[in-house]
């Protein structure tokens, strides 16, 4: 089984890194959300919680329409702040260890089958194409027997940029827990044999039905996808 620890932390550690191997002084901006996408591998929103995360440590500081900055000594969130937001993401990690199977995949359902909708028509055609690069990303790396790390963050990339694409707002304001969601989720179900081949099958029926602009075929490809990576997760835990 995989790490339990949320993907965004993740990202938070590797952009540290780059500060830190690229000799970034305070004051220094960053690269933007989107190159630092390439140069990391994980979707934007993976940025952006990465980067969220990190402002609240005090390490950078993100200035609305500027970018994201080394931060100053003594510059970003107060240190009573900062407590309180660690608390609240402590508190929300233990939460969603304590909920069940079941509820988990409720809640995927209720998040990404409207979003797969809503994506088929909302989406621009370079974003059908960037959902199809990440697809093809995932594929190869199933086919070339990536461990199940490397796959869960390929597979979280493309359920994340579905979502992105929907241009919903209020789903925008989800998409935290969606990517804790995604990531208890596929510790669960990538590890196990076969699981990952099955899994490229199923993403291949929700790529078709975006690129062919078929909300009614994308949520029930959606739909298809998690109830399968749901049984598949009773069938391990039975």
């Amino acid at each position: 089984m995989g790490s339990t620890e949320p993907l965004f932390s993740r990202v938070a550690e590797q952009v540290e890194r780059f500060i830190a191997g690229n000799g970034l002084s305070p004051g220094d901006r960053l690269p933007g959300e989107r190159e630092l996408c390439q140069l990391l591998g994980v979707s934007r929103t993976s940025v952006r919680e990465a980067l969220r995360s990190l402002q609240t440590s005090g390490i950078v500081v993100v200035r609305h329409g500027k970018g994201a900055f080394v931060a100053q000594p003594g510059e970003g969130d107060s240190a009573l702040r900062r407590q309180a937001l660690h608390r609240q993401a402590l508190h929300r990690q233990a939460l969603l260890r304590e909920i069940g199977m079941d509820e988990l995949f409720a809640m995927r359902e209720v998040l990404e089958v409207p979003a797969a909708g809503w994506a088929a028509v909302a989406a621009t055609e370079e974003q059908l194409r960037v959902l199809q690069q990440t697809f093809e990303e995932l594929e190869q790396a199933v086919l070339g027997r990536r461990p199940p790390q490397a796959l869960q963050e390929l597979d979280a990339r493309l359920h994340l940029r579905i979502a992105e694409y929907a241009s919903n707002r209020f789903l925008a304001m989800t998409q935290d827990a969606l990517q804790e969601m995604l990531a208890r989720s596929m510790e669960t179900t990538l590890a196990i044999p076969g699981r990952p081949a099955r899994s490229v099958r199923e993403h291949a029926e929700i790529i078709q039905a975006l690129a062919a602009r078929d909300p009614q075929r994308a949520r029930a490809a959606a739909r298809r996808h998690i109830r399968s990576a749901h049984r598949a997760a009773i069938r391990r835990k039975g």
